[in-house]
């Protein structure tokens, strides 16, 4: 059954949280966005369970149904408004280390995930390489990079300089580069549009970007194609013109914002004051708002309800052993980390809420039972075990508690058994790890004075073990090819791997100068 996307134009104000609920649909026209053969993306591939090219499981087809529902009229939008004398004044500051970075894995932007180059993007067809061992890039010589991120599902890539600045290349396809066409970037390039800005953080989905300024005056940039959601948000482009690529501040204008955090097809942001809000593609309930937002239009199509401006994230429960479901008060949200279709919170109490797709246990609460609203993973919710970090993956996650321990849930290679509730990494224990990251299905470390990489088979280099080396591992492996850097960051893509290395003393920039230096060949 054809699937298609459908962004919802009608709200109701919120009780009591300022949130912004849907109080009907508008029928799906234009506006709407249709999955179809030719809007396949960076994981159209997969066999794991993560969305298709009809959003459907590839894995078992297995296409969910839903309740037909009529389209309502046209309201207008409601955003989200604090009163400007109740807002906290804040300046957000970004990582307090900065160094040099370092590439390794798939460089061929277009051909990431895909079995070949689709033709609109022929002409780079056989642009990039694999880089199976750490290169500096040259265009970034004499360049301190302050922070570095990607995503699981994202064939691009950010970087934030010492000095605020932001940088990005990769795929492009979207206008998810924010350079204000859809041209690919082969390696880092200054976005010149926003060079007036200072910048702390940043998050990347498949196709769309959220980057965050510093205070007072809070932004969020929002780097995405004008046929996904930001069409709907200007709600003045029509179907038959082909916009470039915009960036847009983001209708909030709530309390400052000091996280943000990206899924394939939809945004997290988390306020000063604990609150977080969801927007984009509602598919297995990853929004939170105890709704999938799915219902049949004309011809059997499954069509969804996009979230069109921030909505806050108001009920968090717990489930007990008979099934009963219990509201969790006093949440207050100090992190949030974006899988492809799922996403962990951790709040002020250590504790540990998962929610969305629930495919191969990455949800951690030994079903496979997709969960429409955050709920707490149990085993975090004990005197001494809380966790104090989260990570997420493709279809896995990852939580350090505060005795040092890596605890792991679900799956890197879905050929092999899941693991449906969190459990100890032993290879990694005793390890003080400082930074974590997950690619399609990779992952890497960085711990004390080394760096650990492991992914099953097919990799293309992400592992870093070097040329002439083993390409893949099923269990965690030291990276020796950066033995006696201190890596003070590791990020990761679908299929490649970037970490920022410290070159603070004489001898680190010596060993720094005899890794390879990559420069790529552009059009």
């Amino acid at each position: 059954m054809p699937r298609k996307k459908v962004c919802a134009g009608l709200w109701e104000e919120g009780s009591g949280n300022g949130a912004a609920r849907p109080k009907g649909r508008k029928k799906a026209g234009a506006r709407g966005r249709k999955r179809g053969r030719g809007d396949r993306s960076s994981d159209e591939d997969d066999r794991d369970g993560s969305p298709g090219p009809d959003g459907g499981l590839l894995a078992s087809g297995n296409k969910r149904g839903g309740a037909a529902k009529s389209p309502g009229k046209a309201q207008a939008l409601v955003i989200i408004t604090e009163p400007e004398h109740t807002k906290e004044k804040i300046k957000l500051e970004g990582s307090k280390f900065s160094g040099q970075l370092l590439i390794f894995g798939a460089t061929n932007w277009d051909l990431i995930g895909r079995k070949e180059v689709p033709k609109q993007q022929a002409a780079y067809r056989h642009l990039g390489q694999n880089l199976w061992g750490p290169h500096r890039y040259g265009c970034l010589s004499g360049i301190q990079v302050q922070t570095v991120v990607s995503g699981p599902c994202a064939a691009h890539s950010l970087l934030i300089t010492a000095d605020g600045k932001l940088w990005s290349w990769g795929r492009n396809e979207k206008g998810q580069l924010g350079h204000g066409d859809a041209k690919r970037v082969d390696a880092p390039k200054p976005i010149e549009s926003l060079s007036s800005e200072v910048f702390v953080s940043a998050a990347c989905g498949r196709n769309h970007t959220l980057v965050l300024t510093e205070g007072p005056s809070l932004k969020i940039k929002h780097a995405a194609s004008p046929h996904v959601w930001n069409q709907d948000l200007a709600q003045s482009l029509s179907a038959s013109t082909n916009p470039p690529p915009v960036k847009r501040e983001i209708l909030y204008n709530g309390q400052p914002i000091t996280k943000v955090s990206c899924g394939a097809e939809f945004s997290m942001i988390m306020d000063c004051k604990g609150n977080l809000y969801s927007f984009g593609c509602p598919e297995y309930g990853q929004l939170g708002h105890n709704s999938d937002g799915k219902f049949i239009a004309r011809s059997q199509r499954i069509e969804y309800d996009c979230e069109l401006i921030a909505r806050r994230i108001a009920i968090f429960i717990e489930k007990t052993k008979d099934g009963q479901i219990l509201p969790v008060p006093n949440v207050v949200v100090r992190d949030v980390a974006c899988g492809i279709n799922h996403t962990l919170v951790l709040d002020s109490q250590k504790r540990v809420f998962s929610w969305g797709f629930g495919g191969y246990g990455r949800l951690g609460h030994t079903e496979q039972k997709d969960e429409m609203v955050p709920r707490l993973v149990k085993l975090f919710d004990f005197p001494g075990r809380g966790a104090v970090q989260i990570y997420t993956g493709s279809t896995c996650s990852f939580a350090v508690s505060e005795t040092g321990g890596l605890f792991f849930w679900g799956a890197t290679n879905t050929s092999r058994d899941s693991t449906m509730y969190p459990k100890a990494v032993q290879d990694l224990c005793g390890w003080k790890i400082r930074s974590l990251a997950c690619g399609k299905s990779s992952v890497i470390v960085a711990a004390d004075d080394s760096t650990i990489s492991w992914g099953p088979s097919p990799t293309f280099g992400e592992l870093g073990y070097g040329d002439h080396k083993p390409k893949s591992s099923t269990t965690a492996q030291e990276v020796k090819t950066l033995d006696g850097l201190y890596i003070e960051q590791v990020a990761m893509g679908y299929a490649h791997s970037l970490v920022i290395v410290r070159d603070e003393s004489e001898q680190e920039r010596e060993k720094l100068k005899k890794l390879p230096e990559y420069n790529p060949r552009t059009l």
